[in-house]
């Protein structure tokens, strides 16, 4: 499978689950269900919306560790500055968990746009649908303050709206990979 095309779909991916396990997690709050019931419905959402991929699409993995192969060459320091725009933001919730929901946002867009901007200067690709997910993500941060801090809202509106920002940032990064020639 062409790389891109494999980026894309697992990004489909990953907005299929996340998408999938914020409604199904908010229906069970809802309902108040108990928290356990959190876990299982963000590990099976994943397990199964990958598990269906990975049954369709058997050169996905190895397309994927293909084109993540090119960091290796980067130079150490590089590599640390790219982990800790993945890594940072996500230990930081550790620190601020009121935060967490702007956190993981900010950790998915510094990520995948630190990432395009290495891969574009140390392995000479342009993986646009990177720079779709970083920035969709960076621009979702305001619009999740705005509606947490706002009358009309509170942090459950803003949680939800952040992980369904994040399955729109993958879903258009993964839907351009996937149409792009």
């Amino acid at each position: 499978m062409e790389v891109r095309r494999a980026f894309g779909v697992l990004f489909v991916g990953v907005a299929i689950a996340v998408g999938s396990a914020s409604i199904l997690s908010e229906i069970s709050f809802e309902h108040k269900e108990p928290i356990f019931y959190y876990g299982i419905i963000w590990f099976g959402s994943f397990a199964i919306t990958f598990g269906v991929i990975l049954g369709k699409f058997r050169t996905l993995l190895s397309s994927i560790k293909g084109r993540m192969k090119n960091s290796v060459s980067w130079p150490p320091m590089v590599k640390a500055v790219n982990g800790l725009c993945w890594a940072a933001p996500f230990a930081a919730i550790g620190i601020a968990p009121h935060l967490y929901q702007y956190l993981i946002l900010f950790g998915i867009g510094l990520g995948n746009t630190s990432t395009f901007f290495f891969m574009k200067k140390y392995s000479s690709l342009v993986n646009l649908e990177q720079i779709i997910v970083g920035a969709i993500s960076l621009a979702a941060i305001p619009i999740a303050v705005m509606l947490d801090t706002s009358l009309i809202s509170n942090q459950t509106t803003a949680v939800i709206t952040s992980r369904i920002m994040i399955a729109v940032a993958y879903g258009a990064g993964g839907i351009f990979a996937l149409v792009k020639k």
